[in-house]
C-alpha cells in the first residue's frame, strides 16, 4: 500500500471510530490555571485546541520553549501530546516538569515511560507511514474533553458534506488558511496536510492578522480558505479578496457546535489535500519522497 492510499485509509475510518470515540474526564476548572499543553506539528494543534476551549485557563507552549524556560514547569502539570512518544523535545522537559502526563498512541515510548501518567490514544490505522489524519482527530478531541464537557452529535451528514466541498473546491498557486479563536489550530493543521503530502506554499492564520500582514503578500491567483461560519465580516473579506484576483474558498457548516465545526474543517483539510494529491498523481506524500529534508528533520526531532 502507498503512503497516499494509506492516507485515504486512515481517513475513511474516522466516522465510524467517532461513534465509539472515549472522552475523558475533564479537569476541574479551578486546577486548569497551572496546566500546560504541550506538543509539536499536529501535536501542538492538539495543544491549541485544548488552550482554546478552555477559554484560556490552560496554556500551550511550544517543548522546545518549556525546555529552555525551566520555570514554567516548576509548578505546572504538563501534558504532552505526541502519537510517536519519542519527539526530543518533550523528553527532556517531562524529566522536569513537577507532573507529567503522555497523551499518545506508543505505551512503551520513551515519553510514556518518561512521564508520571499515561492517556492511550488506540484509534485504528493503516499501520503505514503516513500523513497524519484520525490520529490527529482522536489527540485533538482528547484534549478538548480534558478541559470541556461535550457531546459528539450524531450527523452522518459532516463526512459526505466535507467531501462534497472538497471536491468541488479549486486551489491554486500559494495557500493562506485562516481560522478563528477555535478553528486556528486546525487551520494549521490544514497547513501540514499540504507541507506534508503535497510540498506546497501554505500559510496560516487569524483571520483579523491576514488582513494586516499576509495579505500584502500575496498575489493575484493566490488562494485564500476560511475556516470560520459565514457571517458579515468573512462576507465582506470573500467579496473584497475576490475583487482583487485571489481565489476564496469558503467551506461552510451550518451548524454553531464548535466541536462539530472542529471535526468538519480537519474533515475538509484532510479531503482536500487528498485529492490534491490525486489531482497530481501522486502515490506517496512528498515528506516520504523528500529523503534528505526528513534526514534533517528526523535529526532534529529524535
Amino acid at each position: 500500500m502507498n503512503t497516499i492510499e494509506a492516507f485515504e485509509k486512515d481517513i475513511l475510518l474516522q466516522p465510524k471510530f467517532l461513534e465509539n470515540f472515549k472522552k475523558q474526564k475533564p479537569i476541574p476548572k479551578i486546577q486548569q490555571k497551572n496546566i500546560i499543553f504541550t506538543g509539536s506539528g499536529d501535536s501542538l494543534a492538539s495543544a491549541k485546541l485544548a488552550e482554546s476551549f478552555s477559554f484560556f485557563r490552560v496554556k500551550s507552549m511550544d517543548p522546545l520553549d518549556l525546555a529552555k524556560n525551566k520555570k514554567f514547569t516548576n509548578d505546572k502539570t504538563i501534558y504532552f501530546v505526541s502519537i510517536s512518544g519519542n519527539t526530543i523535545s518533550n523528553i527532556k522537559v517531562s524529566k522536569t516538569a513537577k507532573k507529567s502526563i503522555a497523551i499518545t498512541a506508543k505505551p512503551h515510548s520513551r515519553l510514556a515511560k518518561s512521564c508520571q501518567s499515561l492517556i492511550l490514544l488506540q484509534s485504528p490505522n493503516s499501520d503505514v507511514f503516513t500523513g497524519g489524519s484520525i490520529s490527529f482527530l482522536e489527540s485533538a478531541l482528547t484534549c478538548i474533553s480534558l478541559v470541556t464537557p461535550f457531546s459528539i452529535p450524531k450527523n452522518n451528514d459532516i463526512f459526505k458534506q466535507a467531501n462534497l466541498e472538497a471536491k468541488k473546491a479549486r486551489i491554486q498557486n500559494r495557500l493562506f488558511i485562516l481560522g478563528n479563536m477555535f478553528t486556528y489550530p486546525v487551520a494549521m493543521y490544514c497547513a501540514a496536510k499540504f507541507y506534508e503530502l503535497l510540498g506546497y506554499d501554505a500559510h496560516f492564520e487569524h483571520i483579523e492578522q491576514f488582513s494586516h500582514m499576509e495579505l500584502f503578500s500575496a498575489k493575484k491567483g493566490d488562494t485564500v480558505i476560511i475556516f470560520e461560519e459565514k457571517n458579515n465580516h468573512n462576507s465582506i473579506l470573500s467579496q473584497n479578496l475576490k475583487k482583487i484576483g485571489l481565489n476564496v474558498v469558503h467551506p461552510n457548516l451550518d451548524s454553531k457546535n464548535k466541536i462539530l465545526q472542529i471535526i468538519y474543517y480537519t474533515y475538509f483539510s484532510q479531503l482536500l489535500a487528498l485529492f490534491e494529491a490525486k489531482k497530481r498523481n501522486k502515490k506517496d506524500c512528498h515528506f516520504v519522497l523528500a529523503k534528505n529534508f526528513r534526514k534533517v528533520s528526523d535529526n532534529m526531532i529524535y
